[in-house]
């Protein structure tokens, strides 16, 4: 794709993650209330992954337009280190964080939507806003992949810090649990101890998996095109 579109789209879409948060800053739900907030959940915290990541893209695409041209090294030293940041930011948290929380939520939406989303939130949350939060962020995220190539770190660093955002996920999670007495997500509640562990474990395990298949992805995409 020409550089102008890429702009135009990567624009609209940080756009568009604006309007959800802001239109899901603004529902008056009882959740909301509560200790943790928003930021109790995933969802949430992806909808601003996404939001930050798609504003560094934009901030790239600006910074490089403007030093076209331009043989300052300062300024391509700088244009350097957004890329690297926008690119980190793809590989650790945008896509793998992404594509978990749309497959999870509606793995179990299809089971038992009770169990992540109960019937009482469509009072809250219209289903254009639910489709904002947990649908379209998977083809947004794989139209970036397919129109920038983006640099992933080492495989052994790029996994530490997807299994620690992973983990310190988790135990914030339980922290909340342990400070309310009410877990997160309904699905918790009707698992053992024991139970929960091998959850957590096999969470962490798939997040992992997805960071690599962003990885195979995005090396088969560019590996093909050159």
């Amino acid at each position: 794709m020409a550089l102008v579109p890429c702009q135009v789209l990567r624009a609209a879409i940080l756009l568009s993650y604006c309007s959800i948060l802001c239109n899901y800053k603004a529902i008056d739900m009882p959740a909301h209330q509560t200790y943790g907030g928003s930021w109790k959940f995933l969802t949430f915290i992806d909808l601003v992954i996404q939001a930050v990541f798609f504003g560094i893209c934009v901030l790239t695409d600006l910074s490089s337009l403007l030093t076209r041209g331009n043989d300052s090294q300062e300024q391509e030293r700088q244009l350097k280190k957004l890329i690297s940041l926008r690119d980190w930011m793809m590989a650790v948290l945008a896509f793998p964080v992404g594509v978990f929380v749309v497959t999870m939520f509606w793995s179990i939406y299809i089971y038992d939507r009770e169990l992540v989303y109960p019937k009482l939130l469509d009072n809250f949350i219209p289903a254009w806003l639910n489709h904002g939060m947990h649908t379209t962020v998977l083809p947004f995220v794989l139209i970036e992949m397919r129109t920038t190539h983006h640099q992933y770190p080492s495989r052994s660093c790029g996994l530490a810090a997807v299994c620690t955002f992973a983990v310190g996920y988790i135990l914030w999670v339980c922290w909340i649990h342990h400070v309310t007495g009410v877990w997160v997500y309904p699905l918790l509640e009707h698992l053992s101890p024991g139970v929960k562990i091998i959850f957590f474990a096999a969470v962490t395990v798939i997040i992992n998996i997805i960071y690599l298949v962003g990885e195979v992805l995005n090396n088969y995409i560019w590996d093909t095109q050159k």
